[in-house]
């Protein structure tokens, strides 16, 4: 435990912020597993709304420095490519 009046309020600080993080990232996972659901469902529209729906949140995860840019936008990637590859799929078989 931190002895100094400095390390103490540093503790409080990193506790605060700790959990602001674990929130931040437990609502991108959310985001994304929606993604990955509509996915799963066979719905395109769902799809398209919930990776509309994704991409601010993500992005704002890392604005807030809660993820690394880079982890933000490969994040966004990865989900768009799989969107878009599954519309892609959709539509050929259609």
């Amino acid at each position: 435990m931190a002895n100094h009046k400095s390390a103490l309020k540093r503790n409080r600080q990193s506790l605060v912020s700790r959990a602001r993080n674990r929130a931040t990232r437990s609502k991108v996972k959310t985001v994304i597993k929606a993604v990955d659901a509509a996915i799963e469902q066979q719905s395109v529209d769902q799809a398209q709304a919930a990776l509309q729906a994704a991409i601010p949140v993500i992005q704002k995860a890392a604005s807030k420095g809660t993820l690394h840019a880079c982890t933000a936008s490969r994040k966004v990637s990865r989900l768009t490519k799989r969107v878009n590859s599954f519309i892609a799929s959709t539509q050929s078989a259609a």
